[in-house]
């Protein structure tokens, strides 16, 4: 009996410490799907954690969701850790320094800052703390929502077009516009990217030191891999397209894979455009291109975007919280690329019942305890009345 009571007692002692402690459930899709998106292209950032503020205390947010990300999936293939966040408006520049100083260069979008990125395209970055605030530019994918003519008129004018996407709201499947894709797909003077490589793109202005040769009508040109450089912007190496006026020679053969001029998504390869060569190509990657003759060359520096596009897009997909219904309808249209921000499921997503299953076990423990201690006593009583009463008397002796 006392080792029944002991059981219910623990068993209300601990089973609202083991609900309280799980508090979310991960996302199995990042395993297979999350994969496969890699490949593609696609980034994965951050969004949030459950049970934990953004407010209240954006230090923890950044790294039990740093961790969350590192933990089951690469944040691209150009870097393992994410560089990518989702904040809420209202933050103070102090809460998005912490942020920052967890890992995050990027924080959007329309995140209330003084110092602002990409809201417009003139609105460029002149500071790493301007990408605190990115800008949403070109509205939404979802159905009714998106405008093809705004989202046509922002490329059009150039920078970059960071659209917003959500998958899924409450119970509801959100359906994309399948017209704002058909019109996308039609571009050839965008290139389609991520956060983490837009960024990534930007922070080469400050690492742009390079080594070039001409011998025997090979042109060698390779870009420093300056770890110092990187680490202090936290960016990416990723493939960035520089310029050489290589005046009225032609390429003959080269190292790199040739690229065409509606190649939209990042990877190394060249082209030439007259005396113009753009070389796209990863930092410390050395590469050669022979030449139809010995000339005089100039390199001019780097395009504003990849491949000389004259506007970047990019697609946050907001409170990424199932990947597979988030993702798996742009399967076939593997030129759009995709930052995901995700976020593990909270117990409170479909689990409504848990603080009430708890409550239930406390009731439940508490009230078969009252009931054992009230037998028990009602035992003890009987047993008593059972016993024989001994009249006072002399003792033996």
């Amino acid at each position: 009996m006392r080792m029944l009571v002991l059981a219910m007692l623990m068993s209300a002692m601990f089973a609202p410490t083991v609900l309280a402690d799980v508090k979310w459930e991960e996302d199995g899709w990042l395993a297979t799907i999350g994969s496969e998106r890699l490949e593609m292209g696609d980034e994965f950032g951050c969004y949030g954690m459950p049970n934990l503020s953004w407010k209240a205390d954006p230090g923890a947010v950044a790294l039990e969701c740093r961790e969350y990300i590192e933990k089951r999936i690469d944040a691209s293939k150009w870097g393992n850790s994410p560089i990518s966040t989702f904040t809420p408006d209202g933050l103070t520049a102090a809460q998005h320094t912490i942020i920052g100083n967890q890992g995050f260069s990027i924080h959007g979008d329309n995140t209330g800052q003084s110092s602002t990125a990409w809201h417009s395209a003139e609105n460029e970055p002149e500071r790493e703390y301007d990408w605190y605030d990115l800008g949403r530019r070109g509205g939404s994918l979802e159905k009714g929502i998106a405008e093809i003519s705004d989202l046509e008129s922002e490329l059009d004018s150039g920078g970059l077009v960071n659209m917003y996407w959500i998958g899924r709201i409450h119970d509801a499947t959100v359906r994309h516009d399948r017209d704002v894709v058909d019109m996308l797909s039609a571009r050839d003077d965008v290139w389609f990217t991520t956060w983490g490589e837009a960024y990534s793109y930007w922070t080469v202005e400050r690492c742009n030191s390079f080594n070039h040769s001409l011998s025997n009508s090979t042109l060698y040109f390779e870009p420093i891999d300056s770890i110092a450089c990187s680490a202090a912007s936290n960016a990416w190496n990723i493939p960035i397209t520089w310029v050489a006026d290589i005046e009225s020679a032609e390429v003959l053969n080269s190292s790199l894979p040739e690229l065409d001029v509606s190649d939209s998504t990042t990877k190394e390869g060249w082209r030439q455009e007259g005396s113009i060569l753009y070389i796209s190509v990863l930092a410390g990657h050395e590469v050669e291109f022979d030449l139809t003759e010995d000339t005089e060359y100039d390199i001019l520096g780097r395009t504003k975007f990849f491949n000389n596009k004259s506007a970047a897009l990019t697609i946050a997909g907001h409170s990424t919280t199932d990947l597979f219904l988030w993702s798996k309808r742009f399967d076939d249209q593997d030129f759009l690329k995709f930052t995901w921000l995700i976020s593990p499921r909270g117990l409170d997503e479909g689990l409504e019942w848990l603080p009430y299953a708890g409550l239930g076990v406390l009731l439940a423990s508490v009230s078969g305890i009252w009931l054992l201690l009230k037998k028990d006593a009602l035992a003890y009583s009987k047993a008593e009345e059972l016993m024989p009463v001994v009249d006072g008397g002399d003792d033996d002796e």
